[in-house]
């Protein structure tokens, strides 16, 4: 399982001028991580926008981020639905169309008790032999993934390991001794992810990593080798940009991304492009990074990005 540790980025799904999902742009997304060594993405999960994505628009680009990946990294596809039924139909698609892993999210809407969740997840696992894992919500999904089913869930070895998005940083360490040893704890919230890998956390599946690889890269890096003080600093650069981004998640990477040149901003409906305000706050977060850790992962950046350009770009759709 030394593949589902570190930053995994959630790779968000382009769209061109005509609503469709653009291919060119999400090959370019993933060859991006490639150049920056992560072990795996996700695809077609919440940064993905999988709500308004077609079966068919999924499949696809399972099947673009696996060609691309080339067996470089896994490739982790998103598999959530409030309804049981359609969520291990999608399992049994993912894995035809050649996913590595699957991303599950507690069912939705319904607000299922605890019982429910897990035979929700015990059904999906059925269906599919590919790894699963579970991922916690309760911001997106009213109900969460309580301590006492996460843990039982993890005596199972399809499921692998959990997304938490829940801001609890005490839980790495209340979850470590209940779930096996292979188990692995990732955070949902770029914000807090280096407390939440000091707590005893594995890694952190990332928006922020879609902008800025490396830097994320030399944060965890930084971890690893017992820098703190440097790992800390890394963080507090990354932080203020990582709050906007998880604040219109995907509005605010696709508009960054636009800015670098790599996609479209487009979201679908109900989805829309950022606020001015929001892209003013985009603008000040990103000069607390500085320019040169923003786009040295790039190898075609065709302007530099301003504070100015940030702040009073043009309409959605224009990356001119």
């Amino acid at each position: 399982m030394d593949w589902l540790t570190g930053i995994i980025p959630d790779i968000p799904t382009p769209f061109d001028e005509t609503g469709a999902v653009d291919l060119g742009a999400f090959a370019r997304l993933c060859e991006r991580q490639m150049r920056a060594g992560v072990s795996a993405i996700v695809v077609g999960e919440t940064s993905g926008e999988f709500n308004t994505l077609s079966w068919d628009e999924r499949e696809t680009i399972i099947r673009a981020a696996t060609e691309v990946a080339g067996g470089q990294a896994r490739v982790i596809a998103g598999a959530g639905s409030n309804s049981t039924g359609q969520a291990a139909a999608w399992a049994r698609r993912a894995e035809a169309a050649g996913a590595d892993a699957l991303l599950s999210v507690v069912p939705y809407y319904n607000k299922p008790m605890q019982a429910g969740i897990e035979a929700h997840f015990r059904t999906i696992a059925d269906a599919t032999a590919l790894p699963i894992i579970l991922h916690d919500d309760p911001s997106r999904t009213i109900r969460g993934l309580s301590d006492d089913t996460l843990a039982t869930l993890s005596q199972s070895p399809q499921f692998i390991g959990v997304k938490d998005s829940t801001g609890d940083l005490s839980r790495p360490a209340r979850l470590r001794s209940r779930v096996p040893a292979l188990f692995r704890l990732l955070s949902g919230n770029d914000p807090t992810a280096l407390a939440f890998l000091c707590s005893g956390g594995d890694g952190c599946i990332s928006i922020l990593s879609n902008v800025a690889p490396s830097a994320c890269r030399d944060m965890l890096s930084s971890y690893e080798q017992g820098r703190m003080p440097a790992a800390r600093q890394w963080q507090q650069r990354l932080s203020r940009l990582a709050e906007c981004l998880a604040a219109e998640n995907p509005a605010a990477v696709k508009y960054v991304l636009s800015l670098l040149g790599l996609m479209r901003p487009d979201t679908r409906l109900p989805l829309v492009g950022l606020s001015d305000q929001a892209k003013a706050k985009v603008a000040d977060a990103i000069l607390e990074i500085g320019e040169n850790d923003l786009t040295r992962d790039e190898r075609n950046v065709s302007r530099a990005i301003s504070a100015r350009d940030l702040a009073y770009s043009s309409a959605p759709g224009d990356i001119s």
